[in-house]
């Protein structure tokens, strides 16, 4: 089998009878005399259309192109949790088929943990969108509840000793008081949050579950507080949400985001103070966790 020719010079031309002299003599003759090389404009190569390459592959799935895209950007960090949680053994809580639960690397309350899809079909979507699919919604959800029981017994064991309400417990489980006579302790699930951010700051869908303290260094500035304290957080219990829900509007979120600080607990105004309202939050999360 002949081998495929690589350009125009390699593909065989038709065989002629060689020209004669006076051929050769009278061809000399009519042939124009040669034209001096165009000079080059480098403007002109620049902006002249280039080749289209040839459509021969097939497209790639969406969501994985994208994904390969903003792999090495912060923004797209979580995908390395969802295809490896192996490697992040100090970060992982639980991980199922379907979810990868980890710690929040940059926690802004005393527990703060997030959620993951694993489904490559909707890790990539905008939370209102993914959650329009009712299986997928119905899925999270289960995780979420999951998810919410670990960090309220997490938020328990750091915070139980310090509280009223668990004091009467305490004190019968150090007489020896058997666990199904045991008198109900503080609530913690009434603590947790579970929702997502109107406009996520990280590629892949994640689902916040945080305690209700906002206390951690981690919290910088009002966008942070906001975006926790605001219908910029959206619960998941919420969701599906309306096509003429105000939360999915653009404007009336960064409304949200810029508005004056106030507490969560007591409701005082701080305007645009945030260093007054994080020494506040110190007060208030002494009074909380002695609840």
């Amino acid at each position: 089998m002949a081998e495929r020719a690589e350009d125009a010079d390699d593909i065989p031309q038709p065989e002629s009878a060689p020209p004669t002299t006076d051929q050769q003599q009278q061809q000399q003759h009519d042939s124009p005399p040669p034209k001096a090389p165009a000079k080059r404009n480098a403007f002109e190569e620049l902006m002249a259309p280039k080749p289209k390459a040839p459509i021969s592959q097939a497209p790639q799935f969406l969501a994985h192109k994208a994904s390969q895209v903003i792999r090495g950007v912060w923004r797209g960090a979580l995908i390395e949790y969802i295809e490896h949680p192996e490697r992040f053994p100090d970060k992982v809580l639980r991980v199922t088929a379907d979810t990868v639960l980890i710690k929040d690397a940059f926690p802004k309350a005393t527990v703060h943990l997030l959620l993951l899809p694993r489904s490559p079909a909707h890790y990539l979507v905008h939370p209102h969108d993914a959650f329009a699919d009712p299986a997928f919604l119905a899925m999270m959800r289960g995780e979420a509840a999951v998810a919410a029981e670990l960090a309220a017994a997490e938020l328990a064991r750091r915070l139980g000793s310090f509280s009223a309400s668990n004091r009467a417990r305490d004190e019968a489980m150090s007489r020896g008081v058997g666990p199904d006579q045991l008198p109900p302790g503080r609530d913690y699930s009434r603590d947790i949050r579970v929702g997502t951010h109107a406009h996520p700051s990280m590629a892949h869908l994640h689902v916040h579950v945080i305690s209700r303290d906002m206390r951690s260094e981690k919290l910088k500035h009002r966008k942070h507080y906001n975006s926790f304290n605001t219908p910029f957080f959206v619960p998941l219990e919420d969701h599906p949400l309306a096509q003429d829900d105000v939360r999915r509007q653009t404007g009336y979120q960064n409304g949200n985001l810029a508005k004056d600080l106030v507490c969560w607990r007591c409701g005082k105004g701080f305007g645009n103070r945030f260093a007054e309202l994080k020494r506040h939050l110190e007060d208030e999360f002494e009074k909380w966790r002695a609840e």
